[in-house]
């Protein structure tokens, strides 16, 4: 599995430069101004830095790396001149250490950063997008260990400041290897056994098996597993790190190890692209990673469902009514919207066991809201303006795009049956509300909840601002600043 780049955070030493080997990088503030040890590298060699910066000045945006390629004068491969203003944004810095993970390739990276204020988000952005996912690479050649040393004049303080933004780091690391990886690896058992394991970060993790599920009344859930050999399980994860007694937040995701379509089988082209259907799931599993790996003082349940969607002798037949947990009966139309039955049944065993302060779920839910909003996007749904609007302001400080959808009830009666209490799809028109209107049903009015659809966002095929082309981990951030903003005590 892919681990982040690691960063250590060392005094801040100029005359170690001539003889630094890999890449440096030195920053350009306002006006092609230098800073310590961008003068000491132009020194070195010979003015080039200097005039490069002002050659550059004028038409070099916030961010912007131009590397200076074997600088003669000193041992390191390449100079990266980093142009970033003084007072830059928390998302400029970050960017300019995406900026430095692109581009220095499998050499140790120096970066001078001096005293700038914003040197802890400087090594998050580099880490995030230090990325690779070649687990099942056999040609891959072994690399050393990926370091990146950021020298600054107080690295104490700057590492005490950068430790829980590297946690987020891992925490999205770790959603990005669930949702990268083939469903012939990450079976639901495999995807249990990956979770359990956090029980060594101080997490509590408990694992319901299909025979526990039956017991619950879980019947829409297990539908959609019928016709695989994998069995269905819901794993729970809970971080206790505020004050005892205090609701959890709930997060729920959405967790469909592959999935088929089942009897409604979807078109081979594109299919291999299911791996990625558990998307919700790895979100909530990477957050709850970050939370625990930065000791978070809250308290947050993660609760996702486990399936995989196959067509066979048993998998369930569109036209089937199956009884949910919470005793709503629901007449199958489509056994390709099965992430909806997952949901529901997850859902109200969170809200029936922990009585939760609030409730998010995450799915990769629907292709139409690929088509309404693309991939630069979530879709946001929720019945409570206050929490939806504590999410969306996480969502633009982290720089993961969320977008709200509408709820209301000419969307809901679309999902009537004439058979059940509801179907599972109101047909091809506002396909992502209907959607969310299904979960609606699950949810009461007094419980703040947000449904996320993740489908455009969870992986894509173009490399993102943190992410290369693949799982892009997002939410793992934006969910993990509301919790730090608005459900954690303060010091």
């Amino acid at each position: 599995m892919a681990q982040p780049v690691t960063v250590t955070f060392v005094e801040t030493d100029l005359d170690a430069l001539v003889t630094q080997t890999g890449r440096i990088a030195v920053f350009v503030g306002e006006d092609a101004k230098l800073d310590p040890a961008g003068r000491r590298v132009n020194r070195l060699t010979k003015g080039a830095v200097l005039r490069l910066a002002e050659a550059k000045a004028e038409k070099a945006a916030s961010g912007d790396v131009i590397t200076l390629a074997y600088p003669a004068g000193m041992a390191a491969q390449a100079v990266d001149v980093v142009f970033l203003p003084r007072r830059c944004t928390i998302e400029e810095a970050r960017k300019a250490g995406v900026a430095l993970g692109r581009t220095r390739g499998d050499a140790h990276l120096t970066i001078c950063a001096g005293n700038h204020s914003r040197a802890a988000e400087i090594s998050m952005g580099a880490a995030l997008r230090d990325y690779g996912f070649n687990d099942h690479k056999t040609a891959e050649t072994p690399k050393d260990p990926r370091t990146v040393a950021l020298m600054c004049t107080k690295p104490d303080e700057v590492r005490t400041k950068a430790a829980p933004l590297l946690a987020v780091a891992q925490g999205v690391f770790f959603t990005r290897d669930l949702i990268n990886e083939p469903a012939n690896i990450l079976t639901t058992t495999e995807f249990a056994k990956r979770i359990s394991d956090m029980t060594a970060l101080g997490l509590e993790v408990e694992v319901l098996e299909e025979a526990d599920l039956e017991k619950l009344g879980m019947g829409a859930l297990l539908s959609v597993g019928h016709g695989s050999v994998s069995p269905s399980k819901v794993a729970v994860m809970q971080w206790n790190g505020g004050a005892k007694g205090t609701p959890p937040l709930a997060l729920v995701g959405k967790g469909v190890v592959f999935d088929t379509g089942g009897i409604s089988l979807k078109p081979a082209a594109g299919m291999e692209d299911m791996t990625m259907d558990m998307g919700g799931a790895g979100v909530v599993a990477g957050t709850m990673r970050a939370l625990a790996l930065r000791k978070a003082k809250a308290n947050v349940v993660g609760l996702v469902g486990l399936v995989e969607n196959m067509p066979s002798g048993n998998a369930t037949r569109p036209g089937d009514v199956v009884t949910s947990m919470k005793g709503d009966t629901i007449e199958v139309i489509n056994t390709d919207a099965e992430g909806r039955l997952v949901l529901c049944d997850v859902m109200h065993y969170a809200q029936d066991r922990f009585k939760p302060s609030g409730m998010i779920d995450l799915a990769t839910l629907t292709g139409a809201i690929v088509i309404g909003l693309g991939h630069d996007n979530a879709g946001v749904f929720s019945n409570n303006d206050a929490l939806c609007n504590q999410f969306l302001r996480s969502a633009e400080a982290e720089g993961e795009g969320a977008w709200r959808m509408p709820l209301g009830k000419a969307y809901d009666k679309m999902i009537n049956s004439r058979v059940a209490d509801m179907k599972n799809t109101g047909g091809r028109p506002a396909g992502s509300i209907t959607a969310a209107e299904f979960l609606h049903r699950f949810v009461p009015d007094d419980m703040p909840w947000i449904h996320l659809d993740i489908a455009g966002v969870a992986s894509v095929k173009a490399e993102t601002t943190y992410a290369p082309a693949g799982a892009t981990g997002w939410g793992v951030m934006a969910l993990n600043r509301l919790v730090a903003d608005h459900f954690e005590e303060a010091e």
